[in-house]
């Protein structure tokens, strides 16, 4: 058992350092990729590194509370927790209060201080089906005792984030809740039944909004509109050929020259290539593999349930929301206005990112 707690101490240790690696190169392609945008439009080009930067010290005070708050205690309180993050996500959908950014009202605002309350929400609907799986460990067979309130915590979150809306997040969070609910033995036929109503809800939810449709059909051909609903995915693979094999050289990219919309936040992996080339891509994609790997390894060798879920899903959901980004990035997705974890601009992001690696940490030196 001490081997056991040493090796996962010492696989922690190599989790957060590829975290903190990977927030540094955050860092420097944030100032590269924005720098020129920033200059333009707030006359300075250290603008949202610098923004960054201080949602990086909130992010190390995020990290020490979650790392240190007993770890039985926020156990207990998850429920509570994620009700009052689902009421604060809800609240986006008020007038007055939620500011809208790019079509969809994401973020809240308090005394001037915005932030973007769904990025609580997945850290809290982790914890939440952690320990509502981990209590109802025996009756998960039992429609009635587990499918159902599991639907019905699915469906409100879901609700929520689509009145946003916020698309991608609500997939990203769906086949995270799967993958939980997956590696916790649920019944086979409770997940394809499930399976069989969400996907003609897609569908529908696709076709519903026309700019969904819209993304799809970009996504499929956007040479159709190289000028239009193209423009964003042709640039960005622009971006990434012109890198080739060894980049352009760092803070040396053409596209953030007003060619690339939203080069810090959602595209910043194209960016990175263009500027690192086909070296530099593999080495940031080996970077999050062994994350994936490492995060694993953590969960593998932990004791308690609802530890091993709880760290299993933070894992998962922050390894999905690399793979929708870098698919979205190279054109082999639609786009989702999904950020790439610790490296991609955005505070509340960050800060939650390192709330969760403060939660894997509490959990590895918690294993019993």
């Amino acid at each position: 058992m001490i081997i056991t707690q040493k090796r996962i101490r010492s696989d922690l240790q190599i989790l957060l350092a590829i975290s903190f690696v990977l927030i540094i190169i955050g860092m420097v392609f944030i100032y590269s990729s924005s720098s020129v945008y920033a200059m333009e439009k707030f006359g300075a080009s250290y603008y949202f590194v610098l923004k960054q930067l201080m949602g990086f010290g909130l992010g190390v005070v995020a990290f020490a509370i979650a790392r240190l708050v007993p770890l039985a205690f926020i156990k207990k309180q998850s429920p509570a927790l994620f009700w009052s993050s689902l009421v604060l996500t809800a609240m986006t959908l008020v007038p007055g209060i939620s500011t809208r950014i790019h079509g969809s009202s994401r973020w809240v605002n308090f005394f001037g201080f915005g932030f973007q309350p769904s990025e609580l929400l997945k850290i809290t609907l982790i914890l939440y089906l952690a320990y509502f799986l981990s209590k109802k460990e025996h009756k998960l067979s039992s429609v009635l005792h587990s499918y159902v309130p599991l639907f019905i915590i699915l469906g409100t979150t879901s609700a929520i984030l689509l009145k946003q809306p916020d698309f991608g997040l609500t997939v990203t969070l769906c086949a995270t809740a799967f993958a939980m609910l997956f590696a916790m033995h649920l019944q086979a036929k409770h997940i394809v039944f499930t399976l069989a109503g969400i996907i003609p809800a897609i569908i529908a939810l696709v076709l519903y909004k026309p700019y969904r449709l819209k993304r799809i059909l970009t996504f499929l051909d956007p040479w159709a509109d190289p000028q239009g609903a193209g423009f964003q995915i042709i640039q960005s693979l622009i971006a990434i050929g012109s890198g080739s094999f060894w980049g352009v050289g760092i803070t040396q990219s053409k596209q953030k020259f007003f060619y690339l919309p939203m080069q810090h936040t959602d595209f910043i992996f194209s960016i990175i290539a263009e500027e690192t080339g086909f070296v530099g891509s593999s080495i940031l994609i080996g970077l999050y593999l062994m994350f994936l790997y490492f995060g694993m390894k953590i969960v593998w060798q932990l004791q308690d349930t609802f530890s091993m879920i709880a760290a299993f899903g933070f894992v998962t959901l922050l390894s999905l929301q690399t793979v929708i980004n870098l698919a979205v990035a190279t054109g082999l997705a639609p786009t989702k206005g999904i950020g790439l974890p610790f490296v991609s601009y955005g505070n509340t992001a960050l800060v939650c990112s390192m709330a969760i690696l403060g939660l894997i940490a509490n959990i590895a030196h918690s294993n019993k």
